[in-house]
């Protein structure tokens, strides 16, 4: 995986085909990229289920989850945790969107995206908007102790309208 000058994952730019994924949603669901063509994505990479940033993460997409459904777009939340841990935390958190699990291989999703951190084993915290096409349109890497938030995502999504 390529870095950037300061030792940080090199991730997907716009422009580029969006990597083909199936992760499981539920112990016995899968959700895929290509389950949403033809309706943009929001791929929200993050570190750790429970952590404070990722929860207050990814409690802000779930109240903005109106303005996101004016675009007719769907957010999926990523990270190396497992399903159990998953459910357990978007049960907790009441979120309104699928946390997928990419668990074994661990990262594998991650890493085809440019957004996992092998020092830690952990997704870094990444943004990607997909177009109806399946060709990503914005990209953006966050620290890991910062909340990205939401208004880049919405820009992306008024962008492609």
């Amino acid at each position: 995986m390529s870095k950037t000058a300061g030792g940080k994952p090199a991730i997907l730019q716009a422009g580029v085909k969006a990597p083909h994924f199936t992760l499981k949603s539920t112990p016995d669901q899968s959700v895929a990229l290509s389950d949403f063509v033809g309706r943009p994505v929001v791929l929200a990479f993050y570190p750790a289920d429970w952590s404070p940033v990722c929860s207050d993460q990814m409690g802000l997409y779930s109240q903005v989850m109106p303005e996101f459904k004016k675009f007719n777009a769907e957010v999926l939340g990523i990270s190396v945790d497992g399903i159990w841990s998953h459910l357990a935390f978007s049960k907790d958190r009441r979120l309104s969107f699928p946390l997928l699990a990419d668990f074994e291989p661990k990262g594998a999703v991650s890493k085809a995206y440019g957004a996992f951190e092998p020092a830690t084993g952990e997704s870094a915290r990444a943004l990607f908007v997909i177009d109806k096409k399946g060709v990503i349109r914005w990209s953006f890497l966050s620290p890991d102790g910062v909340n990205p938030g939401a208004d880049g995502i919405l820009s992306a999504l008024e962008q492609l309208e």
